[in-house]
């Protein structure tokens, strides 16, 4: 099974974020049939991101997650430094990088049948 790495804006409204990355990360698993590896997700229950030092940290460990992952998918109407540093280094490793737009999670969402077979053909 593949892992993708979800990678969408932390910064700004948090609370609201995470919550737009829970649903990221149900659709990589729940539609696509994939591990959603999201760690702006985990990290943030017990790190602040608002605290240089515990930032660094849960960046330095997000990278080191990134480097096991198979793909990054990026989502949302913006991208943010951490994001660009995410898939800056995810090209570094030779990682497939792809946006997944909100047209294109609505269509998959509302396609009857295959939509995991689906996804493995435009990944590849």
């Amino acid at each position: 099974m593949k892992k993708i790495y979800v990678c969408s804006r932390l910064a700004g409204d948090v609370n609201n974020n995470i919550e737009k990355a829970k649903g990221y990360a149900r659709f990589v698993a729940k539609d696509c049939g994939a591990i959603p590896i999201a760690p702006h997700i985990y990290f943030t229950q017990f790190l602040d991101d608002t605290v240089p030092e515990e930032r660094s940290f849960g960046m330095m460990a997000g990278l080191l997650l990134l480097s096991q992952c198979d793909e990054l998918w990026y989502f949302g109407d913006s991208v943010s430094s951490g994001m660009v540093r995410e898939i800056v280094a995810a090209k570094e490793q030779n990682i497939p990088v792809r946006y997944i737009s909100a047209s294109e999670i609505e269509r998959i969402k509302n396609e009857n049948g295959g939509t995991q077979n689906e996804m493995e053909q435009e990944i590849h």
